[in-house]
């Protein structure tokens, strides 16, 4: 791995705390792996440690074929490089060119029974600085859910960690992330949510650094808590064909939206990382059929009808 610098760009980072930060996000990589490798029960996690041309690298642990889970992604990077991607300074305009560090752990489960939602998490810190500014600092990420058959009980159990995550930092961050995050994982040339939605945050830096790792902290323990459950609920769910093909489908949007419109995908790109580990996201199967709709009053229906609509799973 590469160490991070003593000082990034003339400022001491004992300002802001990247070993502890650092320490944290390799150390989540670890739990996440391990939970769900001990729930598949098959061959566990590949790993590829890397490094990054224009500076830094990271591991990116990759599932494949497992009993449970199709195809799962969970990687760690910390990368840095001398002029900040379009994507990382779109809201920021006045950070176009600048000097940058960036580390995170992404991840996408992609579960092998369509009755077990795809899910995703994100947590990760940005340092910015340039000439004639005060050097910035931000976290961001989150953790969605997408279903392909919904149950009322899984999104109210999801949304309900969500939630208590939030509430140590105040009553209003879980339903200010909440509305970001439905209006974030929306496929504007659909005109439908990803999923039922979670979490989304992105260039946080309201509290102190401490105040605000501490938060992310609290986001990036509270995703197994609440995906295990609905996976070990769901995997063991019969199906047959049509099931398999409707996944399929939906998981067609997934990937339209990682590449159309996700941030994280763009960021990757634009500042030259690694394409293998930027696109492990994606699912190892997926399908288009032209015109596809599902037949009304079906359960493929239920889930565009009832499931994928921006709604209060739980009440305050």
């Amino acid at each position: 791995m590469v160490n991070s610098p003593a000082v990034f760009a003339g400022v001491p980072m004992s300002r802001i705390d990247i070993t502890q930060v650092k320490k944290y996000l390799m150390d989540l990589q670890d739990r996440i792996c391990n939970a769900l490798a001990t729930l598949d029960g098959g061959p566990g996690f590949r790993e590829d440690e890397w490094q990054r041309p224009g500076g830094g690298g990271g591991r990116s642990r990759v599932l494949s074929d497992g009993p449970v889970i199709e195809k799962g992604g969970v990687g760690f990077s910390h990368v840095f490089g001398d002029q900040l991607p379009p994507s990382a300074s779109a809201h920021r305009p006045e950070l176009a060119g600048a000097r940058w560090q960036a580390m995170g752990v992404s991840l996408v489960i992609h579960p092998r029974n369509p009755y077990a939602p795809t899910s995703h998490a994100n947590v990760r810190l940005f340092v910015a600085e340039k000439e004639g500014i005060e050097p910035v600092w931000w976290f961001g990420g989150g953790f969605d859910l997408t279903p392909y058959y919904g149950f009322d009980e899984d999104c109210i159990h999801w949304h309900q960690v969500a939630r208590a995550a939030c509430e140590p930092f105040g009553g209003d961050r879980y339903p200010r992330f909440k509305r970001w995050c439905d209006e974030y994982f929306f496929l504007r040339h659909r005109d439908e949510p990803r999923g039922i939605g979670g979490l989304f945050f992105d260039d946080l830096n309201e509290l102190d650094f401490d105040a605000e790792f501490a938060f992310l902290r609290a986001v990036g323990d509270a995703y197994l808590e609440a995906y295990l459950p609905i996976l070990e609920r769901r995997h063991t769910t019969p199906y047959g064909d049509t099931e398999r093909r409707f996944q399929l489908l939906r998981r067609g949007r997934y990937v339209e939206f990682n590449l159309v419109y996700d941030r994280g995908t763009l960021f990757g790109l634009q500042s030259g990382g690694r394409t293998e580990s930027i696109l492990m996201s994606l699912p190892p199967m997926v399908a288009w059929e032209y015109g596809w709709q599902p037949e009304p009053g079906t359960r493929e229906a239920e889930l565009t009808e009832h499931f994928l609509k921006a709604r209060e799973w739980v009440q305050s």
